[in-house]
């Protein structure tokens, strides 16, 4: 069982007009479950509402957007990963929020987040003055949702100026996949590049001419 947890409450009303009373008086946010299997048959979607305050607090933890959550319906539990959510405009309130259901072998697409470590020890920046620049701070990836990893990390001690990290450069988790590649060659995209801004490259090379 999943170590994410939140908690729901069956809804019985749907509707645009109810699902604003809802969030305005009761402070719950409506939401959807879809998706398994039961004997062959596709389940029906489940409607369900979350406390506000608590979705909020969860979402504050990156891991309920990439990990199994165990969905507590009553007496019952749901195993499910977030799929989408509607957000306000305005105040980026969670307006509602869709889960679809998973086993661990299920076979799905996520959006991960990436960690760039080392980037303050990096030699390139830290006595180079080199830049980082970030092309991609998420990857979509497909795997079975048990082996869904929270984040994607790279490591970029050992970069160098100029260097840039394409998508099948990184070392994905096991039965991990990049979505993109899974399109072919062509869709190797950058990921993170290191470069040298315009005058420092100048200066060094007027300090590497006056070495001469």
């Amino acid at each position: 069982m999943s170590d994410l947890t939140l908690n729901a409450e069956l809804r019985e009303v749907v509707g645009k007009g109810a699902s604003r009373r809802l969030r305005r008086l009761e402070g719950l946010v409506p939401a959807i479950i879809y998706g398994g299997k039961t004997g062959g048959n596709a389940r029906k979607p489940t409607n369900i509402t979350l406390k506000d305050n608590e979705l909020k607090k969860a979402l504050e933890n990156e891991a309920y957007y990439s990990s199994i959550i165990t969905l507590n319906i009553g007496d019952k539990t749901e195993q499910v990963v977030l799929k989408d959510m509607q957000r306000h405009p305005a105040r980026n309130d969670v307006m509602h929020a869709d889960f679809l259901r998973v086993s661990k072998a299920t076979i799905i697409k996520s959006s991960l987040p990436i960690h760039f470590i080392n980037e303050d020890v990096c030699p390139a920046v830290k006595t180079g003055g080199a830049k980082i620049n970030h092309q991609m701070t998420s990857i979509d990836v497909i795997c079975a949702a048990g082996d869904l990893p929270e984040f994607i990390e790279i490591d970029l001690a050992e970069t160098v100026a100029g260097e840039v990290i394409h998508l099948s450069d990184i070392k994905f988790p096991k039965g991990v996949e990049s979505l993109a590649l899974s399109h072919g060659e062509d869709h190797d995209t950058a990921v993170v590049s290191l470069f040298t801004p315009k005058g420092v490259a100048e200066d060094d090379a007027e300090d590497a001419a006056g070495e001469e």
